[in-house]
């Protein structure tokens, strides 16, 4: 199909779904990236059959989302999406689980695999939340993101931070602050 090559942009295929609501719009969207948001849920989720309804379901969330929501870059928002996606359905599972087990009695192998399986899915869960955070952070304007990176995550002090970047103390320390606000704001919103 001639979609497939990307003639008509991604963007312009949303454009069309929300005037004319005709679903073969996100049809191409799937052609595209239905390979993409499997292996997003197959690498949260470990099991096939459930990386196959996942994909379905969120292709299916789309005719919504897509209506109500402005998108600049569909593909890192359908990546996000997607793992927001399986984090919920771990969190179901999660919830399931500790359901079923205040209900019943467990043998001893029972315990420890659910133990096992619960530190995956914490493992899984702290792997997401880092990953959004360096969304997050590839998201800040220059400055903010330099001075976070050397503050934070390579320990400079103030100091060195304003020598590595060229800023003023009060530049860097207000680069800091705004930063960290506006990653506060953009996991928040996730």
């Amino acid at each position: 199909m001639i979609f497939k090559k990307k003639t008509i942009l991604d963007r312009e295929l949303i454009r069309n779904y929300q005037k004319d609501k005709n679903k073969k719009w996100v049809g191409v969207l799937y052609q595209r990236y239905s390979h993409l948001v499997f292996g997003v849920c197959l690498k949260y989720l470990k099991n096939k059959a459930n990386a196959q309804d996942s994909t379905s379901n969120i292709f299916e969330e789309l005719f919504d989302k897509l209506q109500s929501q402005e998108i600049n870059n569909f593909s890192s928002w359908l990546y996000t999406f997607s793992k927001n996606h399986c984090l919920m359905e771990l969190r179901k599972r999660k919830t399931n689980k500790h359901s079923i087990e205040m209900g019943t009695h467990l043998s001893t192998d029972q315990v420890i695999l659910t133990s096992e399986e619960n530190n995956k899915e914490d493992k899984i869960l702290q792997e997401i939340a880092y990953e959004n955070l360096e969304i997050a952070i590839e998201n800040l304007s220059s400055e903010q993101k330099n001075c976070i990176t050397y503050f934070y995550l390579n320990q400079m002090s103030y100091d060195q931070v304003a020598t590595k970047t060229n800023l003023s103390l009060n530049q860097v320390k207000s680069a800091i602050q705004n930063g960290k606000r506006n990653l506060k704001n953009a996991l928040i919103k996730k």
